[in-house]
């Protein structure tokens, strides 16, 4: 993964005020809260999450929980939030349009 800087509170804070289901954690997480149809949607939006996460290489933690997947992401390498967070969070929206 190429080099990534954390981004400024504020740009983070205006970033996810227009995301849709993901909100700020703490200084260096965000977390997404979706609350899907059935469990099997729950599961099959999990794995369409995995694929993006590979394809962005850029991995965030999972609950599962029912019919409810939470995420949370971070760069950790960068010790905190990175433009690649917003970026992921906003491809895991998408995704989950096709399960609610």
């Amino acid at each position: 993964m190429a080099r990534v800087e954390k981004l400024p509170k504020a740009i983070v804070d205006e970033a996810i005020s227009g995301l849709e289901n993901w909100d700020r954690e703490d200084e260096k997480w965000i977390r997404g809260s979706y609350k899907l149809g059935s469990f099997k949607d729950a599961m099959a939006f999990a794995q369409q999450v995995a694929v993006i996460a590979e394809e962005m290489d850029h991995h965030p933690y999972f609950i599962i929980d029912y019919k409810k997947v939470i995420l949370r992401l971070s760069t950790l390498d960068a010790g905190g939030l990175t433009e690649l967070d917003i970026q992921a969070a906003k491809r895991y929206n998408e995704a989950s349009l096709a399960y609610l």
